[in-house]
C-alpha cells in the first residue's frame, strides 16, 4: 500500500487551467502505474489518464488534447495538468496507484489500482 495525497486548485472558470499533484509515500515510486480517476454525482468512478513506469501515458477519449499526466520519480510526485476546462470536468478527482505495469485495456480499472488518494474537489465554473 502506498499513501497517496492529492493537492491543487480547486476552482476555475470554464477555458482556464489548473494542475493537480499527488504526492506518494514509497520508495518503489518508480516501479508503480499511476492514474488519476473522477467520480461526478450520480456516475460511477471513471478513470481519466494513466502512465506507467515506463512512461506510457492512456487518456479517456474526452480529455485528449486537453490533459496530461506526467510523473516525477525523483520527487515522487504525479500530476495532471489541465487545460481548456469544461464544466463537465467538474467532480473529485483520485489518484490511484498500483505496483504493475498498466496497459491499454485495464487502466480504467478502478479494481486494478491498489492504492488510492482521498481526493481533491475540482469545480469549473461557466
Amino acid at each position: 500500500q502506498v499513501q497517496l495525497v492529492e493537492s491543487g486548485v480547486d476552482s476555475v472558470q470554464a477555458g482556464g487551467s489548473l494542475r493537480l499533484s499527488c504526492a506518494a509515500s514509497t520508495a518503489a515510486y518508480s516501479s508503480y502505474s499511476l492514474a488519476w480517476f473522477l467520480l461526478q454525482p450520480g456516475k460511477e468512478r471513471e478513470g481519466v489518464a494513466a502512465i506507467s513506469p515506463r512512461s506510457s501515458t492512456y487518456y479517456v477519449d474526452s480529455v485528449k488534447d486537453r490533459f496530461t499526466i506526467s510523473r516525477d520519480n525523483a520527487e515522487n510526485t504525479l500530476f495532471l495538468q489541465m487545460n481548456s476546462l469544461k464544466p463537465e470536468d467538474t467532480g473529485m478527482y483520485y489518484c490511484a496507484a498500483v505496483r504493475r505495469l498498466v496497459g491499454s485495456f485495464e487502466w480504467r480499472r478502478e479494481t486494478y489500482y491498489t492504492s488510492w488518494g482521498r481526493g481533491t474537489q475540482v469545480t469549473v465554473s461557466s
